[in-house]
């Protein structure tokens, strides 16, 4: 038979390929096409024939190949290159709610998208190496995770879920599309528990990963236990290790009279301390001097914690790592422990305390021709509330009624000429909960800022300001500035700003500038001429998202936002590690010292800068949680509103009348599909071409809302149009709206 196969196949003229040069042209046809799928007849076709000896040699080699892990196979019995085989690279995976994932690379202008069938068991933060495979039909690319070099070290929060025999954790982030399961020590929990679980393993073969408690909270709904799971959400701490409280009642509250010598001594001066009316922690106080010359001395005193805070210590080495106090919507997590932040370094009424602090001779004008800076020690003379400094401005009797309407008029006049100098002033309402003794949000209200928040902010600024420029001018030896911290904010984005003025064209406002300080000069008229109108809270938030974000850095490139070539954080060393950060290089510069290692504080300032963002995250999911509790009693009812944001998924609407924000899904929007406009910011309907536009008035109805995902679903009753008139949303049983594939395309060639 041999022989007659042979005498076959030498008469049809095919040569045969020997085995090993089979092999070697069925890897080149998969490394040179390395998205296709073969089948293996093309495949032994393409190497030498196809025959029956050719077609058992090439599967042959294939599953060699599969079995080696260099080809994999695919749907309809078809092969391709493995994604281990192909070209990796390195980047930090970021979890969609989906299951899919992009990988961001460092260097790479386009982030990899991942299928969830191809994220390889990856999480989000986790570092990954991954394989680009396809090009998608936008033309960005595709990939497939080839290994988890890394686990993000992090842990979870979540909800006890438990069964006869087994026990899952199901997580209440978005970007944790599965449950964790545990095997160990599930016979103490109960099933709602509120609790942190950190992953140990993945199995290959698994559906989900296996983790280990590493904290229970209390019950799902429980006021603390949901505001220490949104502190865990966001790996921030919710209590001091023991070890780090103790240092810190070890630390001694005598003063020597050998350090009140060495300071400026300020307790015969009348100062003052002014905060909200809850604060625990004082840490600025200012005092007030009449001069003979006709000029005024003010004092902006800062409490001096690194004189308490040692560097090395157990406290700083917590401080470093927490880098800032964290605001939740009903409690404060300070940076330091309280024995320091309520006590040694709190600027009490009545209490000698030790200050760093800036001095600076103003003229009856507020021009500054004399400042000061170095270690003090005052005595504060009362302390004020926000309230009760204001009666005063407006016109009340109180103590230092005098002194306080002076620096107000110091203030008002730096601040008019900070804004003639360009900062940038945005009034945005911050909306608060006035909450039960239980932590339930009872009602809303808004913070306001008056001239008494006002006179604080400005000395602040000015100190802060003055601080930065003193040490930014200093030169070493070989002229270059010496290391500091600086408080950056960069110009904002031109794409963005044109964006903006496009926008705000809907409401007859004009704004063409592209850069330099004549946007902040637009910014500041337009502020003025949208105040008190109905658009005024919408155009305020898009104005602030064009502006580029505040971070920390040695490398001064000036603060935008203010109108500073200086700027830098001084007056917050409780509640902001970059402020000690800054009382330590300012003393070692007035006691002549080298400028120091740039690369250790630039580390520092990135770690800071990270940790105010995580902050500022997790005081947002704190709000957003009250913002459903409250709604949770209110579902049913309808409300009015205007478009805050519009995205391809959904349509986000503000409250007129507490700003609370909730979501109506694209699908909810009628009888008609509505595609996204990113350049309109609008939703625009595929049959009727109504649109609902960022900044419409509309009336929704509250349909859900859910505390776990910390998300509110509302459904368009309808809306108004430009003149007023009231354009109700249909949802006729007849034409039921078509969200299938076909229905989308065929909205997309309709538009």
């Amino acid at each position: 038979m041999a022989k007659k196969e042979k005498t076959k196949t030498a008469k049809r003229g095919v040569k045969r390929e020997p085995r090993h040069d089979r092999a070697a042209i069925i890897m080149q046809l998969f490394r040179s096409f390395p998205q296709r799928k073969f089948a293996l007849k093309t495949l032994a076709a393409q190497s030498g024939g196809a025959d029956r000896d050719g077609r058992y040699q090439t599967k042959a080699i294939v599953y060699q190949m599969v079995e080696e892990g260099i080809v994999e196979a695919t749907a309809a019995s078809t092969f391709r290159l493995a994604a281990k085989s192909l070209p990796t690279m390195e980047g930090v995976a970021q979890m969609l709610a989906s299951g899919s994932l992009y990988v961001i690379v460092e260097g790479v202008d386009k982030d990899i998208f991942v299928d969830r069938r191809n994220a390889g068991h990856a999480l989000d933060g986790d570092r990954v190496k991954v394989a680009i495979t396809r090009r998608r039909a936008s033309g960005d690319p595709e990939g497939q995770i080839v290994e988890v070099v890394e686990r993000a070290e992090r842990n979870w929060v979540g909800t006890v879920e438990k069964t006869r025999s087994h026990a899952f954790v199901r997580i209440a982030s978005k970007n944790m599309p599965v449950d964790i399961f545990l095997d160990k020590g599930v016979d103490k929990l109960a099933d709602g528990d509120k609790v942190v679980v950190r992953i140990v393993s993945w199995e290959p073969e698994s559906k989900c990963p296996t983790g280990r408690v590493v904290d229970v909270l209390g019950k799902e709904g429980d006021n603390n236990a949901e505001m220490h799971a949104i502190l865990a959400e966001f790996n921030l701490p919710y209590e001091f290790p023991k070890e780090v409280n103790r240092e810190a009642e070890r630390i001694s509250d005598k003063i020597s009279d050998k350090e009140r010598a060495s300071r400026r001594d300020f307790r015969e001066v009348i100062t003052f301390t002014i905060d909200p009316a809850d604060a625990k922690d004082f840490d600025d106080a200012l005092s007030l001097r009449m001069l003979d010359n006709g000029n005024y001395e003010v004092g902006v005193h800062i409490a001096d914690v690194t004189h308490y805070v040692q560097e090395g210590s157990l406290v700083e080495q917590e401080a470093r790592e927490r880098a800032t106090s964290v605001y939740l919507v009903d409690r404060t997590i300070p940076m330091l422990p309280e024995r320091l932040s309520n006590e040694l370094c709190s600027l009490r009424p009545g209490e000698e305390k030790l200050c760093f602090s800036a001095v600076f001779e103003l003229t009856p004008e507020a021009t500054i021709v004399k400042e000061w800076f170095g270690r003090t020690i005052i005595l504060s003379n009362r302390r004020f509330t926000y309230e009760e400094a204001q009666e005063i401005i407006e016109g009340a009797e109180g103590d230092f009624r005098d002194e306080i309407l002076i620096l107000n008029g110091l203030a008002r006049k730096l601040r008019a000429r900070r804004f003639a100098q360009g900062s940038i002033g945005f009034d945005r309402e911050e909306a608060k909960f006035h909450l039960d003794e239980n932590g339930k949000p009872l009602g809303v209200y808004f913070k306001v800022q008056k001239e008494a928040n006002q006179l604080i902010e400005e000395f602040m600024l000015q100190a802060n300001r003055s601080v930065s420029a003193f040490i930014g001018a200093k030169k070493n030896k070989q002229g270059k500035a010496k290391t500091y911290v600086y408080r950056v904010h960069e110009e904002p984005d031109a794409d963005k700003l044109a964006r903006f003025a496009n926008f705000i064209l809907k409401f007859g406002y004009y704004f063409d500038a592209r850069k330099g300080r004549e946007v902040a000069n637009q910014l500041n008229s337009l502020m003025g001429q949208i105040k008190g109108k109905s658009e005024e809270n919408l155009v305020s938030i898009l104005a602030v998202r064009t502006m580029q974000k505040a971070y920390y850095s040695t490398h001064n490139l000036g603060h935008y936002g203010l109108g500073f070539d200086y700027y830098s954080h001084f007056t917050s060393p409780i509640r902001r590690y970059p402020d000690m950060m800054l009382h330590r290089l300012l003393a070692h510069y007035l006691e002549g010292g080298h400028s120091v290692d740039a690369e250790v504080v630039e580390e520092l300032c990135d770690h800071s800068s990270e940790m105010e963002a995580r902050a500022a995250e997790a005081e947002r999911a704190s709000v957003k949680y009250k913002m459903v509790e409250f709604m949770r009693d209110r579902v049913g009812e309808e409300f009015e509103g205007s478009i805050s944001g519009v995205t391809e998924w959904g349509i986000y609407v503000e409250l007129e009348e507490t700003h609370i924000e909730g979501m109506v899904a694209m699908r909810d929007l009628g009888n008609e599909f509505f595609l996204f406009d990113e350049e309109e910011y609008a939703a625009v309907g595929s049959r009727s071409g109504r649109k609902f536009v960022l900044g419409d008035r509309v009336r929704i109805k509250v349909k859900g809302a859910d505390l776990r995902l910390k998300q509110l679903d509302f459904e368009m009753v309808g809306s108004y149009d430009a003149k007023g008139a009231w354009w109700p949303i249909k949802n006729e049983e007849e034409s039921p709206h078509d969200n299938s594939k076909r229905g989308r395309r065929e909205a997309r060639k309709r538009r």
